[in-house]
């Protein structure tokens, strides 16, 4: 088995790619130990000394680290997701499932706005998340009001230097042309 290894815009981030499907629908964060309970992979990658974050897109995987070198990380990160690979455990514990419904879980928007929130959905759909995966993150939508959109950035997006130039002069103006509704974008 072979894993390439990207480098991302957030340092602290290294995205995974071990050739198969990690999630076959929806994503998954893991932030700590507790939350890496419900993937068996993720609790693996989180013994790993240095550690922070865990996230799964659908044919990678991206590790957050505090202050270790990579250098030293990447061996020991490249050999656990090998060995889970190799074993043939699930990604997940509980299926996939619980993923996705901490990604739809907490919208909030006015019912008026429904028409403004679908075309936003779309266009996150298909213009931005597309483009920030390709980095290791995600962006996914949590909400909309008063000519705000709300978004949550996980993976690679989360704690990224870079996130809030893309998040202000990438993808405001970017909903902003399209959305005229659209007066600001802030992330959650």
């Amino acid at each position: 088995m072979f894993i390439q290894t990207e480098a991302t815009p957030n340092p602290a981030t290294l995205k995974f790619l071990p050739g198969k499907v990690v999630l076959e629908k929806g994503t998954a964060e893991f932030r700590n130990g507790d939350e890496a309970a419900a993937s068996p992979l993720a609790l693996r990658l989180f013994a790993v000394p240095g550690v922070t974050g865990v996230y799964f897109g659908y044919d990678f995987i991206t590790v957050t680290k505090s202050d270790a070198e990579w250098q030293h990380l990447k061996p020991a990160i490249l050999g656990t997701i090998m060995e889970h690979f190799m074993s043939g455990q699930p990604i997940m514990g509980g299926g996939s499932a619980m993923a996705e419904a901490l990604d739809e879980e907490g919208e909030f928007f006015d019912d008026e706005d429904e028409t403004i929130v679908e075309t936003i959905k779309e266009l996150l759909e298909t213009r931005v998340r597309p483009a920030v995966a390709q980095d290791g993150g995600d962006i996914t939508f949590k909400g909309y009001k008063d000519g705000t959109v709300y978004l949550n950035m996980k993976g690679a997006c989360s704690g990224c230097p870079s996130s809030t130039a893309t998040l202000k002069h990438g993808v405001q103006n970017l909903l902003k042309h399209f959305v005229p509704e659209v007066q600001a974008v802030e992330a959650l």
